[in-house]
């Protein structure tokens, strides 16, 4: 909980319950960084704490504002959030699933800065995000006809 309250501190945000709470849940997400409010609210309704959907949502975003957090907002899906990371990484969102495969590509990094450059651009910052299916899957099964 000291580990909280210092992230908050350093944030600039006050420490609140609700904030540790809500802080705690994102950074235990080991096997699903990207959640939703709805994924924290019913991890703290099953934990038994009394914080409102309300209170989940003004706390993420109090987050965002402050740096702490990341709003992804994936094609076709509501608004997810991880914690902010020092490296880089882009994603793979599975259109049948929704699971959300984190990645870093050296060669895809290198391309995207010599774009920029060819173009007469500086990259300051950039966000790829590979829609994929698994390989044959009935729907990309029945792409492959549609196009013959």
């Amino acid at each position: 909980m000291a580990d909280q309250n210092h992230e908050l501190r350093k944030a600039g945000l006050k420490v609140t319950l609700p904030r540790v709470k809500i802080l705690q849940i994102l950074e235990n997400a080991s096997e699903q960084h990207h959640l939703s409010a709805e994924d924290v609210y019913k991890t703290l309704l099953d934990a038994g704490e009394d914080v409102g959907l309300a209170t989940v949502y003004r706390v993420l975003t109090q987050f965002e504002s402050a740096g702490l957090v990341i709003r992804h907002n994936f094609d076709g899906g509501h608004a997810v959030f991880e914690l902010s990371q020092e490296e880089h990484h882009d994603h793979m969102v599975c259109l049948e699933s929704g699971e959300i495969i984190e990645f870093f590509d050296e060669t895809i990094e290198r391309r995207q800065q010599e774009i920029a450059e060819e173009h007469g651009f500086e990259l300051v910052d950039h966000a790829l995000v590979l829609y994929v299916r698994p390989r044959g899957s009935r729907a990309t099964r029945q792409e492959g006809i549609q196009k013959k």
